[in-house]
């Protein structure tokens, strides 16, 4: 066997939420730089249209951009038909749409636990649901289809402030075993990345704040790449990551093995 043939993705049809930013965007950008056809969601339609485009004329695949508001059932539904009306078939979805919300425990308010739980945890069961017929009709047993849902290391361990983040996203690390114990013998896997710290909006503040700490209690002493994480995901999506289902890769440096991130 060659490199190609082992963790080649070319020509997959891929839907990455949160696509235009962050984490989304470095994934995107490693799926559209190996030839895959990858649909990018995100809730601002100008940012989702501009980022598509200078990703398709870097190539060699090609971005397609098709924004939605994921907060709302509705919105989900929307996205998967839109697809649906351009593909017969869609190899990859990758859940990576979130949001946080930082605050002390007396005054976290009740609106920003719903609003948190519901994108990072509800609407991303919602939206495998509807993309399920799609998945299926690519899956085959030598190639299943795949599901990525992107978790964090705070679903892991405890120690900023995020309850409804961390809560969230330890439920989406079960969600994903659930869904592949029960669902991966229709030929699609199911697995967890939990990052560490990229630099990205929904990190700014924090590593602005503590850059040094964090460095200094990461084992691989750096914050994580675009190639760290892009990488992860087609590992996954390619015949080498054929028979992983129902795991949480931990894609961090080392920090979780280092206990004294909790201090922070």
């Amino acid at each position: 066997m060659d490199l190609n043939s082992l963790f080649g993705i070319k020509d997959k049809i891929v839907l990455i939420t949160g696509g235009s930013r962050g984490i989304g965007l470095m994934i995107a950008k490693g799926f559209i730089a190996n030839g895959a056809k990858v649909y990018i969601s995100s809730r601002k339609a100008e940012v989702c249209d501009q980022v598509a485009k200078e990703l398709s004329a870097k190539g060699p695949g090609k971005a397609v951009s098709v924004p939605a508001d994921l907060q709302k059932l509705s919105e989900c539904k929307r996205l998967i038909a839109e697809i649906a009306k351009r593909e017969e078939k869609l190899h990859v979805l990758v859940n990576n749409a979130g949001a946080s919300w930082a605050a002390p425990f007396e005054s976290f308010p009740d609106e920003a636990f719903e609003k948190v739980m519901n994108l990072n945890l509800k609407r991303i069961f919602s939206l495998t649901q509807s993309a399920f017929p799609l998945l299926e009709k690519a899956g085959t047993k030598e190639d299943p289809a795949r599901v990525i849902n992107i978790g964090s290391i705070e679903g892991e361990s405890t120690g900023l402030e995020i309850y409804a983040y961390s809560a969230s996203k330890a439920a989406l690390h079960h969600l994903t075993r659930s869904m592949a114990g029960n669902l991966s013998n229709r030929n699609i896997t199911f697995n967890t990345i939990a990052p560490g710290f990229f630099e990205s909006k929904m990190t700014t503040q924090l590593i602005k704040n503590h850059k040094n700490v964090l460095l200094n209690n990461t084992p691989l002493n750096r914050f994580g790449t675009e190639e760290d994480v892009a990488g992860t995901c087609i590992y996954l999506t390619s015949r080498a990551g054929a028979y992983t289902t129902g795991a949480t890769i931990v894609v961090d440096g080392g920090l979780l093995c280092n206990p004294l991130i909790a201090k922070l």
